[in-house]
């Protein structure tokens, strides 16, 4: 999303994508799914272990490309080629990551399982309203901030902290689940 965002390409089609999968994560987690998941260890485990090792992988690449850092380009024209691509990785960022399960289907489902009726569709409904602001808000702030990433400087430092971060949350997890 971020990068969609500096990139100022194909911003609200990624927004919206990684959006409505949150939202449809968070529906499937607070109708129950967060609960069985959480109440089995080999669940639990695979979605850890899974989660710390695509954040482990994602950390990494952002390190590479801390080596190797870039200009932001602008004003070459989304093909629709290029669409398809973003909303395919979009998708496959947003489905295939482990964490994004254990995030959004176990955590923010288990909370919001605790809800009786309307106070668990109102707790399912303001998880999704923070996750379209979260992702709109990234993407078009993102697009705000565009004319610093001219400097390849910045992209490096950028991807330091991404993989900073990606690093973390994996280290975190596997901390908890030990």
């Amino acid at each position: 999303m971020l990068r969609q965002g500096l990139r100022r390409r194909h911003v609200f089609l990624t927004a919206a994508i990684c959006a409505v999968c949150d939202a449809v994560l968070i529906v499937v987690g607070v109708a129950g799914l967060g609960a069985v998941i959480s109440a089995s260890q080999v669940l639990t485990t695979v979605a850890t272990v899974g989660g710390a090792l695509f954040l482990g992988y994602y950390g990494l690449r952002s390190f590479r490309s801390a080596a190797r850092p870039r200009v932001l380009v602008e004003g070459s024209q989304p093909s629709a080629a290029g669409t398809a691509a973003t909303a395919a990785t979009a998708l496959a960022l947003s489905l295939l990551n482990p964490h994004v399960y254990l995030d959004t289907v176990v955590l923010i489902g288990s909370v919001g399982a605790q809800h009786d009726g309307a106070d668990r569709v109102s707790f399912a409904a303001g998880a999704m309203l923070a996750s379209f602001a979260w992702f709109f808000g990234v993407g078009y702030g993102a697009a705000m901030l565009s004319g610093l990433f001219r400097d390849p400087r910045t992209w490096r430092v950028l991807d330091v902290a991404i993989g900073c971060v990606m690093w973390t949350v994996a280290g975190l997890l596997l901390w908890e689940w030990r």
